[in-house]
């Protein structure tokens, strides 16, 4: 009787262990597992409340004249002909409507920053409106007026009256995001207000060719027309997008690739429309271009890096400071410059006025200069007064000499009357470029003006020739040419030298 009792005792005791055992190695494994939530939220519910009522439908209605086509042309009837009276009634009738004016309007999408009243939306979606209304999700509208646009980022504020407090979102910082992480739209796609989509940061820092400080959020949560100025938000409820752009072959509806301008981009702008209803930028006074491998070559660079300076603006903060064309840009304040594109960003986000270190490759030699910035706004004028000044020169005539494949002579009254060179302009003329050759590959066009080989100013096709003849000495494989085209604009091309 007691062994029995004894053996179930154990057998007790055992069972506890095991279930111990049991219980512990299942929180074990659960605690090794992800968290559900990363594997998409179970509901957005809640986070879709709290938003959609600062989520604004912005419509929008302006005059045009004209009609949506033209029609068909007046045909050719002869003079006398029976037909003629009617058709010339029926053109006639025809004009009168191209010549009346027509209302039209279009939606787009919108939110509230500010809870006295301030909207922020796409500059495209009020552009050219004579009328601005803002719809809100419990019924009101309101009209807007503008407080300030800029066409570079597609951004435009709003204001509008309230009686009271309006429901507002805030900004979040885009630079946090990740690919993969979730993100949530919200719009008013064809016309249907309040809708609510979810999908994931496809990619960052995108450049779509929309403007010069691109690097747009790609997503592939749902935005179609009518969503542009709607905000992006990610899982917090921030805003760190404003759905600017969609890809659509067809021209039609959402397949999956969005564009949202980031929130660390939108911000600046935003507060500076507010306070000056403009931008103020800052401005570096240069025109840049990409650095290419051949280029790079052809530079002495180790990899393909940094912003090649094609031209200089006149009296501008680059050309006051020393930087000359054929620099690299290699940092700019302190942070490098991996690409071309990611120095107008760097600038534009500099306040005006402040003292910045630029360092540039320069003939093989870093050299570090202080550049005092100026105002992007007042640049753009100073550039394109430069563009409108001219000065004379006297090139006298030299006799034609063929280099990398260029026909090349010196510049002389006749040829920048044949070629419309700019006065001020000052180099050797490309007068043929032989078919199959580097200079051919290139895109070399005739009419072009050499001014600089591998950062050598050049004003002969002499100094050319010398000036190739001592790279291919030097074990050099490309030779870096600054070409002047008919308008002025300058761009370098690096061309293979041959054996």
């Amino acid at each position: 009787m007691s062994a029995q009792i004894f053996h179930q005792t154990q057998n007790r005791r055992w069972s506890h262990v095991v279930a111990s055992f049991a219980i512990i190695t299942l929180a074990y494994l659960i605690a090794l597992q992800p968290a559900r939530a990363e594997n998409g939220p179970d509901s957005i519910a809640d986070l879709a409340e709290n938003l959609l009522d600062a989520v604004v439908n912005i419509s929008t209605a302006q005059n045009v004249t004209g009609s949506r086509n033209r029609g068909p042309q007046r045909p050719q009837v002869p003079e006398g002909s029976p037909f003629e009276e009617f058709f010339e009634d029926f053109f006639n009738r025809q004009q009168r409507g191209e010549n009346r004016t027509r209302r039209v309007q279009s939606l787009g999408s919108g939110f509230v920053i500010d809870p006295s009243g301030i909207v922020v939306t796409n500059n495209h979606v009020i552009a050219e409106a004579d009328e601005i209304t803002i719809n809100f999700a419990n019924g009101d509208k309101l009209e807007a007026e503008v407080i300030g646009r800029d066409e570079k980022t597609d951004l435009a504020v709003l204001k509008v009256e309230p009686k009271g407090d309006l429901p507002f979102v805030k900004f979040g910082a885009s630079d946090a995001m990740r690919v993969g992480d979730w993100v949530m739209a919200i719009g008013n796609p064809f016309g249907l207000g309040g809708t609510v989509t979810v999908g994931i940061v496809s990619a960052i820092n995108r450049d779509i060719n929309a403007g010069p400080y691109d690097n747009f959020i790609q997503t592939d949560a749902s935005i179609n027309r009518g969503n542009s100025g709607g905000p992006l938000f990610n899982r917090d409820g921030e805003v760190i997008g404003i759905n600017t752009a969609i890809f659509s072959p067809s021209g039609g509806g959402s397949v999956g690739i969005g564009f949202s301008v980031p929130s660390n981009t939108a911000v600046a702008v935003i507060s500076q429309l507010r306070e000056f209803g403009e931008t103020r930028r800052g401005w570096l006074g240069v025109r840049i271009q990409q650095v290419t491998d051949d280029i790079a070559d052809g530079l002495g660079l180790d990899q393909a890096r940094g912003a090649l300076v094609a031209g200089v603006t006149a009296t501008g903060p680059a050309e006051k400071a020393g930087i000359k064309p054929g620099d690299v840009v290699l940092t700019f304040d302190g942070k490098r410059v991996s690409q071309m594109r990611d120095l107008p960003r760097m600038v534009a986000d500099t306040p005006v006025g402040k003292a910045v270190d630029v360092t540039v490759l320069r003939k093989g030699e870093e050299v570090t200069v202080k550049v005092d910035l100026g105002r992007l706004e007042e640049g753009e004028k100073i550039a394109s007064n430069e563009a409108n000044q001219s000065e004379t020169t006297d090139t006298k005539d030299e006799e034609a000499v063929t280099v990398l494949g260029l026909s090349l002579s010196a510049l002389t009254e006749d040829l920048r009357s044949q070629y419309n060179i700019d006065e001020k302009t000052k180099g050797v003329v490309v007068t043929a470029v032989a078919e199959g050759s580097g200079g051919a590959e290139k895109g070399v066009q005739v009419g072009e003006v050499i001014l600089e080989v591998s950062q050598e100013a050049v004003s002969t096709p002499e100094d050319v020739k010398n000036r190739v003849d001592a790279l291919s000495k030097s074990d050099r494989k490309s030779a870096l040419l600054l070409l002047s085209g008919a308008n002025g604009e300058l761009r370098f091309v690096a061309i293979k030298i041959e054996d």
